[in-house]
């Protein structure tokens, strides 16, 4: 895609004023992606493809100030950052991130950091992909999951397969971490279709994105509700998946990602002080907004930029900064 002269030479510091954001200390904002994809999916219509990603890379390395997320949370702490700083972050570790997002970071003088749950690397499928690539599979009309206490659930139109796939994810993130595996391989099985392996990276990738300057963060071994774990599980969950990548690169891992990411919903106000105690500098949270000085380092706030046109997607960057209401969820 081809940028428009207008947003090529969009007014940010006119547009900035206007939107009372030339303010100082500079709020932080931090992007959450999870995919780029080789080619638009519409069943994964929240996940940019290449050329889409491209676009936006562009517009972010052009309009703000991109920053390494350690940097960027020492600045936003001594009041030191500069206007429209901004951070970007991978979460769960699939394997698009190396092939995709790194070729269009370094093409645009980038860095990201990438939240990796060690526990799908290698073949490994997270549960809700095996949900959603079940039903994208399944050649049936409708799909019962009555034997599962889950309805039956209509696939005859994109809408409709949308639909399930909305709605048995509902019905199974918040199960127990064993009951939720096993509930999305009974549903593959009534499927009657095939899990693609190779969706999550491998360990080079990891590695390749570690050499290449990007940072690796923790997000736990199998991506688990920590607020539905035991203090013992979600300390060894958090351990295990932090030594894992230390060991596999060769230096600390000092950041780590909320799986689910809401306050409360998803972790637990011990959680944070877990993370200290086990050696973490910061982590993020899924509470949308930018954060101020007094943000707390382990519950900082992201947000996903979903606008297909250049113009609203720079708008909306722009409008996240005035979010810095950590009770504030849009």
């Amino acid at each position: 895609m081809t940028l428009s002269l207008l947003t090529r030479h969009f007014p940010i510091r006119l547009a900035s004023r206007l939107m009372g954001l030339a303010t100082t200390p500079s709020p932080l904002a931090i992007l959450i992606y999870h995919r780029v994809l080789s080619q638009p999916d519409k069943l994964l219509g929240g996940d940019p493809d290449v050329a889409t990603f491209d676009w936006q890379m562009a517009l972010v390395a052009r309009h703000f100030n991109v920053l390494p997320l350690p940097e960027a949370v020492a600045c936003l702490h001594a009041g030191t950052l500069p206007a429209r700083a901004l951070c970007i972050t991978f979460d769960d570790g699939y394997a698009d991130n190396h092939d995709n997002a790194l070729p269009i970071l370094q093409k645009h003088g980038l860095t990201a950091t990438f939240f990796i749950a060690t526990g799908f690397l290698d073949g490994g499928c997270m549960w809700n992909d095996r949900i959603i690539e079940s039903v994208r599979a399944f050649e049936g009309e409708a799909l019962s999951l009555e034997t599962l206490g889950m309805g039956i659930h209509p696939t005859t139109t994109l809408a409709e397969r949308k639909k399930a796939i909305e709605s048995i994810i509902g019905q199974t993130k918040y199960r127990p971490l064993d009951e939720r595996e096993e509930t999305s391989q009974r549903i593959q099985a009534i499927s009657s279709s095939a899990v693609p392996n190779d969706l999550m990276m491998k360990h080079p990738q990891v590695k390749a994105l570690s050499d290449a300057r990007m940072e690796i963060g923790g997000h736990t071994v199998n991506h688990p509700i920590l607020a539905n774990c035991t203090e013992a599980q979600a300390r060894e969950e958090i351990t295990n998946g932090k030594q894992y990548l230390e060991d596999l690169l060769g230096k600390p891992v000092r950041l780590f990602a909320y799986p689910n990411g809401k306050p409360g919903q998803d972790y637990l106000p011990e959680h944070p002080e877990l993370l200290k105690s086990l050696g973490f500098d910061a982590a993020v949270s899924t509470v949308w907004g930018a954060c101020m000085r007094e943000t707390d380092p382990f519950q900082l706030h992201r947000f996903t930029p979903w606008d297909k046109q250049p113009v609203k997607f720079l708008l909306r960057l722009l409008a996240n900064y005035r979010n810095t209401d950590p009770a504030r969820q849009d």
